[in-house]
């Protein structure tokens, strides 16, 4: 292991220490945020100290061993045979333990336990991208039923032959902003339209943002005077008060140019509220696009750029297959995956991101 590494894990293991022994004196509890940020860090810290403890204990293992095979005294063959046996096995234990500890000592999105605001807006391709975007949703409602996650529509604007202009929904689960983050881009699709008579395939696209809900106090200032509120009637579907009251909220964040509208819920307050919701959401995203570009413009990543306007993935109808750019992954199963199972998907970009994140520390420690 790299001796900065070591060190590194030698502070964490102090550190852990020293929380608990302030999380065991009487003051502890007097101030409920230092109290709650304390357990949050000790829960952070535990596993990882546990790795390293066990990878000490590895090597103290390994030390007896090898010491045992080199005592001249021993002349049991059977004693050396064992201890031979122990040293192999230690090394590697202490290989995936090594393996273990650099994947927790990676940084950790701060935004990863977040649920999220999923938008998908029909691009190219007129009713056929808006009936894309229809299954689009379906396919990420499949999914969050599948990780037992609510979803929550926000705010539709319907296609003329079914499917979505534009949906905004919220998918509430811990985890729900690591598991989904990579979906963010721009989503080809290749099939024959239902109004095509010639059986020509037509190329279509949707561009899907996945935005983690943010606390507006905490992660983003709105101040009101950089907020222009409009209420307007709402329209579509929505009960008997539609028509019949402004309900309808339009908010424009007046230094960014960002526009929110929700009608969905069943009152302005309730409509307000949501819309407050998105909006701090997409500020904070275009924040953290930001800073990612920047990132990027030093360091080429491959998964997780966030540039809405990239072709991430294309889902080939006649052929069966679903391919993402990003990480070359090619999969027939089409009628699965469209009905929610790309847990295969996001697996193989969550385990490429880290590949990226474990070869950038690898790289920051021989510079």
């Amino acid at each position: 292991m790299n001796p900065s590494i070591t060190a590194k894990l030698a502070q964490l293991s102090e550190r852990l220490l020293e929380v608990n022994q302030l999380l065991s004196t009487e003051q502890a509890t007097k101030d409920m945020d230092t109290f709650r940020k304390l357990n949050r860090e000790r829960a952070e810290l535990e596993p990882v100290v546990e790795l390293y403890h066990a990878y000490q204990s590895c090597q103290s293992d390994i030390g007896a061993a090898q010491e045992m095979a080199a005592d001249p005294q021993l002349r049991d063959p059977g004693m050396r045979e064992f201890a031979d046996a122990e040293i192999k096995q230690g090394q590697e234990r202490l290989l995936q333990l090594d393996a273990e500890l650099q994947k927790q000592l990676l940084p950790k999105d701060p935004n990863d336990e977040r649920s999220v605001f999923l938008e998908i807006r029909a691009g190219t391709g007129g009713d056929e991208a808006a009936l894309f975007a229809g299954d689009l949703f379906r396919m990420y409602s499949r999914f969050a039923e599948r990780k037992r996650w609510q979803v929550e529509v926000i705010s539709e604007s319907p296609g003329e032959m079914g499917g979505y202009k534009e949906i905004i929904a919220r998918i509430v689960g811990q985890g729900a902003y690591s598991v989904l983050k990579f979906e963010s881009g721009a989503h080809r699709v290749q099939r024959v339209p239902a109004t095509e008579t010639q059986g020509r395939v037509h190329t279509s696209a949707c561009t899907v943002a996945i935005m983690p809900e943010v606390d507006e106090v905490n992660d983003v200032v709105l101040n009101s005077a950089d907020l222009r509120i409009d209420t307007f009637r709402a329209s579509g579907a929505g009960g008997q008060h539609i028509n019949k009251t402004d309900s309808a909220v339009r908010i424009t964040h007046l230094p960014t140019g960002v526009v929110v509208e929700c009608q969905d819920g069943r009152s302005q307050h309730q409509n307000k509220a949501q819309a407050m919701r998105v909006l701090a959401a997409r500020i904070k995203d275009a924040q953290v696009r930001e800073q990612n570009a920047k990132t990027a413009a030093t360091r080429k990543n491959l998964v997780g750029s966030g540039d809405r306007s990239e072709r991430i993935r294309t889902y080939n109808f006649p052929q069966g297959r679903i391919t993402d750019h990003r990480i070359n992954l090619t999969l027939y199963k089409m009628d699965q995956m469209m009905d929610g199972d790309i847990g295969e998907l996001t697996s193989a970009l969550m385990a490429e991101h880290q590949a990226e994140q474990l070869a950038a520390m690898a790289e920051d420690v021989l510079n």
